[in-house]
């Protein structure tokens, strides 16, 4: 009952898609791949522009607990006005990908998709983690070889936000999910970007200023405004932190 409430308090998966990934008006590859355990999973390939000068960098996002791929594209449209690739999948167990959901086959997961990316021959490649999705791309940034990583509110691990959340549960002794994010940002050898909102009504603004304190230079806060990942994409220091973001990574080439 432990191992069922924890996992129902973590992942939100859905498995109908919002949207068919044409709304953007732009070319792009409804892409199926399988993990190295065999699950198959679905992604969103939006090719940048072929003049770009970023047409060698690709942004590969890795979303939050809940939705899928379906449910994020203003996100993908804002990455996608900076000239690089966005490459978005979901999860095992989340839309159209198969599988039951779980932390190691996020982490899994995560590294099939950065796999699909090499494949094409996109090697300069940026891991993108919204709230959950920055626990995922810590690990994935230890796993496989990244040019930088952006944190989107993220916590600094399961235990601690959900002892926060659940103060009357022991969930430090019975947690068997960690996604532990501020352990495994000292080891990150690449750029980060930080985002947050001090009004964020889940998780903590703390949560933030603990990983940025954890993360090595060159890194950058940002912070956003408004409720819980809320539309981030249009708020005019979004645009500005990616880009200066992105100047720096472009200059450790």
């Amino acid at each position: 009952m432990l191992r069922w409430f924890e996992h129902s308090r973590v992942y939100f998966p859905l498995r109908d898609l919002e949207a068919t990934g044409a709304e953007l008006g732009r070319p792009f590859e409804d892409v199926f791949f399988k993990s190295r355990d065999g699950v198959e999973l679905n992604g969103w390939f939006y090719p940048a522009e072929k003049s770009s000068p970023r047409a060698h960098l690709a942004v590969l996002i890795c979303h939050g607990n809940a939705g899928n791929i379906s449910t994020r594209m203003g996100l993908y449209y804002a990455l996608l006005k900076t000239g690089a690739n966005v490459f978005a999948f979901d999860y095992r167990g989340f839309g159209r990908s198969q599988g039951r959901v779980g932390e190691e086959g996020t982490y899994l997961d995560a590294q099939a998709a950065h796999a699909w990316l090499r494949s094409k021959g996109l090697k300069n490649i940026i891991a993108y983690g919204e709230s959950l999705g920055g626990g995922v791309v810590s690990e994935l940034a230890l796993r496989e070889p990244v040019r930088g990583v952006i944190l989107e509110s993220t916590f600094t691990s399961i235990p601690d936000i959900g002892s926060e959340l659940y103060p009357w549960l022991p969930v430090r002794l019975i947690s068997s999910i960690k996604y532990d994010t501020r352990r495994k940002l000292p080891q990150l050898k690449v750029p980060v970007l930080i985002m947050h909102s001090p009004d964020d009504n889940l998780i903590g603004y703390r949560h933030s200023q603990q990983n940025f304190a954890a993360a090595n230079e060159p890194k950058f806060f940002c912070e956003l405004k408004g409720g819980h990942c809320e539309a981030v994409w249009d708020q005019p220091g979004f645009r500005e932190a990616v880009e200066r973001f992105l100047a720096v990574v472009e200059g450790t080439s």
